[in-house]
């Protein structure tokens, strides 16, 4: 039984959120903590419901040892909120997003993503999808790390 469940968030969700998704549960696998983190990814916005992550996203990954092929674009819900108790937001716009669905009740953590980063060069995850391959890795190292250190809080919270 998952004692602890994380949302990644973007806005189609077939760029960041499933790289940080896919990223995050390999973490969590290696740690030994499969059976006790549940995490997933959804986008708020609905282009690419039931699409696979974009080839980018999937190739950079797969170069670095993750496999995203499983994952399946879908729309965040009010539901999820009831369902997770960490919303992580790619960016700030997504975050507003959030924040506007969020039911007054939620006593779950909401925030972006890079807050539990270390590095001080970007405070958002960068959308991608319509520049470089280069922003392809950028994207991956920002979620790596900043993968780690949520791993870390959440272990230090107790799970």
């Amino acid at each position: 039984m998952h004692k602890v469940s994380v949302l990644f968030v973007c806005l189609g969700n077939i760029c960041r959120s499933p790289t940080a998704h896919g990223v995050f549960q390999g973490m969590v696998n290696s740690a030994g903590l499969g059976d006790i983190i549940r995490v997933d990814s959804a986008g708020t916005g609905d282009w690419h419901i039931g699409h696979s992550p974009d080839q980018r996203t999937a190739q950079v990954a797969q170069t670095k040892g993750y496999d995203l092929t499983d994952l399946r674009a879908r729309l965040v819900t009010t539901d999820d909120f009831a369902e997770f108790d960490y919303v992580i937001a790619m960016d700030k716009a997504n975050l507003s997003d959030l924040k506007d669905m969020q039911p007054a009740d939620y006593r779950g953590h909401i925030s972006l993503f890079l807050d539990f980063s270390e590095q001080s060069s970007h405070s958002e995850v960068p959308d991608p999808y319509y520049g470089g391959e280069n922003g392809f890795e950028l994207v991956f190292n920002l979620v790596e790390e900043a993968s780690q250190g949520l791993l870390q809080y959440i272990q230090a919270k107790g799970l």
